[in-house]
């Protein structure tokens, strides 16, 4: 690099000299310029080959790696269109179930030929929580079986202290209730044998067919079950809560039946009796004259009945009053639906078998499920009393 420099500068002297008025010898400066060419064109030749020499890389030597393999997320063989067809299938033409969709074992709890599709089951269940007026307001867990689920008799109570001081300590006693599975069989005989049937329409009809009768008998089981074979109802035990006895049906009989309610339980206690006995107390006055029964139009014009301005939930599960009750048959009575639990194992499988005494296609369902009232204290029962 200086010695190019150099001879550019030697040029450039030349130059000068040649646009000069002195006296110069052209033929010496002539030789010498082509020296200087000869020498530059060399130098630069030189400098490029050196460049290439350094500019030539190694060639990259790449590793290439087996892509991996990428592994899908493990599907419910039950979730997938291919066994909702099949299940379809079985259901309308009873048409078997392929092998690779069939369960390895049959289980005693279940008890049943195939297994319901997630999608149809979702339906089913979240319909079956809002069927009805008692279903929806119990709470619903899903413990396993076995499971002791403590619950208080006695609440603890705060007290007010001096700055500095504390309080004596307070011991909770506490029991339990265990929760058992019961199954609760479902037959259903519904026409489903179209042949040509679209899926939406099959699973609106068995969603349809399946949840009211399994509301039926829960809603039944958690107002009068009895224990055994089956969930335990708020009506089992007679001991429990408060009994007002009832010759007749009073504007009297509401007012103690209100004030036998703890205040701890006032809100979300509702009454629950039938429609006739309801509109029984339509007619009574208070004594101002005014009705203690109202129905008022409710959203979507829903009739929302009320008794001293508490909700009525009317059901077919308890008795109409009428002077054909024995003695102590509970016709009405107040609780607060919460604090019944309904354990629910949502397993629900479907077999089919025909019904030789009227040829029908009858559809089983099995569910597993368990309830207990978990506190009474909110329990106040009208009973019926002979005069």
């Amino acid at each position: 690099m200086n010695k190019l420099a150099e001879i550019k500068a030697r040029k450039e002297e030349l130059r000068k000299l040649l646009g000069g008025t002195e006296q110069v010898d052209l033929d010496e400066i002539q030789k010498e310029l082509n020296d200087l060419d000869a020498e530059e064109t060399e130098l630069r030749r030189r400098q490029e080959m050196a460049e290439q020499i350094n500019t030539q890389e190694e060639p990259e030597i790449r590793q290439i790696t087996k892509p991996q393999e990428t592994k899908n997320p493990v599907q419910d063989k039950f979730d997938t269109p291919e066994y909702r067809k099949a299940f379809m299938a079985y259901v309308c033409r009873n048409t078997p179930i392929p092998v690779e969709f069939r369960a390895d074992a049959n289980t005693l709890t279940t008890d049943i030929g195939t297994v319901i599709p997630p999608v149809t089951l979702n339906k089913i269940i979240e319909k079956l929580r809002a069927y009805g007026m008692i279903l929806p307001r119990v709470t619903q867990t899903n413990y396993i079986q076995g499971v002791n689920i403590p619950t208080s008799d006695l609440k603890p109570a705060a007290t007010w202290v001096a700055e500095g001081s504390g309080s004596d300590k307070q011991k909770k006693t506490t029991g339990a209730i265990v929760f058992s599975h019961y199954k609760l069989r479902v037959a259903v005989s519904a026409s489903l044998e179209s042949e040509y049937m679209a899926y939406s329409a099959f699973e609106a009809a068995i969603v349809q067919n399946i949840t009211e009768a399994m509301a039926v008998a829960i809603e039944q089981a958690i107002i009068s079950g009895t224990g055994s074979g089956q969930p335990t109802g708020i009506l089992k035990d007679t001991a429990a809560g408060t009994t007002v006895t009832a010759a007749k049906l009073t504007y009297e009989t509401l007012i103690e039946a209100e004030g036998d309610l703890p205040l701890a339980y006032e809100n979300g206690a509702v009454w629950v009796m039938s429609k006739k006995t309801f509109m029984q107390f339509v007619g009574l006055v208070d004594t101002a004259g005014q009705p203690i029964a109202r129905v008022n139009a409710g959203i979507n014009g829903v009739p929302e009945r009320t008794l001293l301005g508490r909700t009525v939930v009317l059901t077919d599960y308890v008795p109409s009053f009428s002077s054909s009750l024995t003695a102590g048959d509970v016709f009405a009575f107040l609780y607060r639906m919460q604090d019944y639990a309904l354990n629910t194992n949502f397993s629900i499988g479907m077999t089919m078998y025909e019904d030789h005494d009227t040829d029908d296609i009858v559809r089983k369902s099995i569910i597993v499920c368990d309830g207990h009232p978990v506190d009474t204290n909110s329990l106040v029962k009208l009973a019926y009393a002979t005069k």
